[in-house]
C-alpha cells in the first residue's frame, strides 16, 4: 500500500497494491500494521455504509470532543469529491481544506484525523461510500459547516443547481459561526 502525506498535517492518501488477473482483482482495503507504519495508529471502532445518487452533497460534518472522530474513507462503487477542512485552532492549515476524487476505479482512500469537517459529493450516477471511524456516533455532539460557506470557497466540481443537499445539512451554520474547540498537536497523528 502507498501512502502520501498531504501538504495539510495528518491527511494521508492511501493507494492499494491491485492484483489483476482475468477473473478479476484482489486488493488489502486494510492493514492495522500497514497503517501504523506510516504513522496512523487509530483504532476504528465502527464502520459506516451509505448509497448515495448524482448531485448528492452529503457535509460538512464533524463531532465535537468527546466525540470527535477520524475517518478512513473509500468508495466502494461509483465517484465522489471527498473533502476535508482542517478546523484544528494552532494548525499551520487551519481553515484550509483538500478534495480528492475517490471512486471504485481508482480504489482510493483518505484518511481524516480527528478536527476536521468532512464531506463528499457524488459525481456518477450513483456511489456507494464507506468509511472507518475511531469513535462512535453521539448526536449530541454531532456539529457541521455549511458546503457553501464564505472563506471557504470549496470547488465541488457540480453547479449549485445539481446538487441534493438534505434538509439538516442546508440548515447548518455558516464557517464564522462554528467553533468546534479543535486543537493542533504537531505531535498528534489522528
Amino acid at each position: 500500500m502507498k501512502f502520501t502525506t498531504l501538504e495539510i498535517p495528518g491527511l494521508v492518501v492511501l493507494q492499494p497494491a491491485v492484483l489483476d488477473d482475468p477473473r478479476g482483482y484482489f486488493f488489502e482495503s486494510y492493514n492495522q500494521k500497514a497503517l501504523e507504519k506510516a504513522g496512523i495508529t487509530n483504532v476504528f471502532v465502527q464502520d459506516n455504509q451509505s448509497k448515495s445518487a448524482y448531485g448528492v452533497l452529503r457535509g460538512l460534518h464533524y463531532q465535537t470532543e468527546p466525540f470527535a472522530q477520524a475517518k478512513l474513507v473509500r468508495v466502494l462503487s461509483g465517484e465522489v469529491l471527498d473533502v476535508a477542512v482542517d478546523l484544528r485552532a494552532g494548525s499551520p492549515t487551519y481553515l484550509r481544506w483538500h478534495a480528492e476524487i475517490l471512486s471504485a476505479e481508482n480504489k482510493k482512500q483518505m484518511f481524516i484525523p480527528r478536527g476536521f469537517a468532512h464531506g463528499f459529493v457524488v459525481l456518477s450516477e450513483t456511489a456507494e461510500f464507506f468509511y472507518k471511524c475511531d469513535n462512535f456516533y453521539s448526536r449530541e455532539h454531532d456539529g457541521g459547516i455549511r458546503f457553501d460557506s464564505p472563506g471557504l470557497e470549496i470547488d465541488w466540481i457540480l453547479p449549485k443547481r445539481q446538487l441534493m443537499i438534505s434538509e439538516k445539512d442546508k440548515n447548518l451554520p455558516e464557517l464564522t459561526n462554528v467553533n468546534p474547540n479543535f486543537l493542533y498537536q504537531q505531535t498528534d497523528k489522528s
